[in-house]
């Protein structure tokens, strides 16, 4: 079990106030004490203010803070930090994941079209990996789980179906929207946005 100095608990953002990455205390503590970034000191959405850590270290330890132990005492540990000098927003292309196909195929069964609920969906490979197919952007779709195991090793063709397009790479976008809020904290969502939390389940099968 990871410890919260090694746990990705930090938002990144760039000069501008934008997210860009997420990172540990001991990389965000790294980067504060050569000046290359502030820490926010948050007190809700309408109060963030910036600190530098000559002064960080002399925050008090709230209750709902994350904090690590030092030799001098318990030093908070920001959610949120500010790099000095950067200004970019990078882009990236979305891992290959069940939440990429999600996003890259709206929610949708590539067969039906049916919007699906979290867990509804899951991996399906147009050609069956019993059958040589890759799991890759170009051989996956979102698929209604109902439909995914009646069509089991076959390709559509064959179980009567027809996909609504050609499974695609996503192209790269803005790294921004591919940032997961997975610790749930609330002030992440300021720079977010709120996103949907239940976690997709799936099994990628045929």
């Amino acid at each position: 079990m990871k410890t919260v100095i090694n746990k990705s608990v930090v938002l990144v953002l760039n000069r501008n106030w934008q997210a860009v990455n997420t990172t540990t205390p001991a990389e965000a503590f790294s980067s504060m004490m050569t000046d290359a970034a502030t820490g926010l000191d948050v007190h809700g959405p309408d109060w963030m203010v910036p600190v530098k850590w000559s002064d960080w270290v002399q925050l008090p330890v709230r209750e709902e803070d994350f904090s690590v132990g030092t030799v001098e005492g318990l030093i908070r540990v920001p959610t949120v930090m500010v790099l000095s000098n950067f200004d970019r927003v990078p882009l990236k292309r979305p891992s290959f994941s069940l939440r990429g196909l999600w996003l890259r195929d709206g929610g949708r069964c590539q067969y039906t079209g049916r919007e699906l609920k979290m867990g509804e969906g899951n991996i399906d490979h147009v050609i069956p990996q019993s059958r040589g197919g890759e799991t890759s952007w170009e051989n996956c779709v979102l698929s209604d789980r109902v439909v995914n195991n009646r069509k089991a090793a076959r390709t559509p063709q064959e179980a009567g179906l027809r996909l609504m397009r050609q499974p695609f790479r996503p192209p790269t976008v803005p790294v921004t929207q591919l940032l997961e809020n997975q610790y749930q904290i609330p002030e992440w969502e300021v720079f977010l946005g709120k996103r949907k939390t239940e976690k997709e389940k799936s099994t990628a099968v045929v």
